[in-house]
């Protein structure tokens, strides 16, 4: 599943395939960097994450890196002019131009939880600083043997601000091992990855990683889109609000959802013991 051709136009730091029908798979791929994630990667995923929402023939995605690791983090000297540089005349004006591009720099990671579709995200190697941002985003976390992370934005100067310190509390669960990593900057390897429950499955390399990611993307996509993308729309909601409010929700939405065809052709395969994969869904 690695691309070896580089981006894939119009993109310039981001390669995006179809391995399978109804997968997409888009690598971060600037290995020469370390995948470090300049300026243009920042407005490029919300590009790329926007037209996978809005595109029909896709029920499931694959995320991973090109090279030898899965990301260094954020680009310094790429984003230094936007970081340490703001435009502004006095310091009102400057803190609000900058909250405005932080704002942005959020929503890079953000469109992943937006996004309808499952995003699984392959690691390798090292994920360091906004790496950690980014897969906390994702809807399942799959990493090799050799990998590690790395909530680095201590280590230079800042605190983290596009989603690890709020979405890393609800992924681990221990508050005290998130201000652990956040507050010290130490590797996390993958057999403590897998057992704080960072990611779900621990490979043995690469290869055999990517193999897995995109069975499980198969095993997602021959189920009814309807259902699929509505489980990862309550997950989400249900994230964040009360169970009355999340129960209430899920009543709502499956009021509308509950009268898909999908429903009766899920329940005839499984009375018929056929696999999903024989079943035709709709594209969604």
């Amino acid at each position: 599943m690695s691309t070896s051709e580089g981006p894939t136009a119009p993109f310039t730091t981001l390669s995006v395939s179809h391995p399978q029908d109804s997968i997409t798979h888009v690598e971060i791929c600037r290995p020469e960097k370390r995948n470090a994630m300049n300026k243009a990667f920042w407005h490029e995923m919300i590009d790329c994450f926007n037209q996978i929402a809005e595109n029909s023939e896709c029920r499931a995605v694959v995320f991973s890196g090109a090279g030898k690791l899965f990301t260094s983090g954020i680009d310094l000297m790429g984003m230094a002019s936007d970081i340490l540089q703001p435009e502004g005349d006095d310091t009102a004006r400057i803190s609000w131009n900058l909250r405005r591009i932080i704002s942005k720099y959020q929503e890079t990671f953000s469109v992943i939880e937006k996004c309808p579709k499952p995003v699984i995200v392959a690691v390798h190697g090292a994920c360091i600083g906004g790496g950690v941002d980014l897969i906390t985003a994702c809807d399942i976390r799959l990493c090799t043997q050799d990998a590690w992370f790395q909530v680095k934005e201590v280590d230079i100067g800042l605190a983290a601000d596009v989603g690890t310190l709020q979405r890393l509390p609800r992924v681990i669960g221990s508050r005290s091992l998130v201000n652990e990593l956040a507050l010290t900057a130490r590797k996390m390897y993958a057999d403590e990855a897998k057992s704080c429950g960072l990611v779900s499955r621990v490979f043995p390399d690469k290869e055999t990683m990517m193999v897995g990611a995109l069975e499980m993307a198969g095993e997602i996509a021959s189920r009814s889109p309807v259902a699929v993308q509505g489980t990862k729309v309550n997950l989400i909601y249900s994230r964040d609000h009360s169970v009355p409010d999340a129960l209430n929700y899920i009543n709502t939405w499956n009021m509308s959802m509950l009268q898909t065809q999908d429903l009766m052709k899920s329940a005839q395969a499984a009375m018929e013991k056929k696999n999903l994969k024989e079943i035709a869904f709709s594209k969604l």
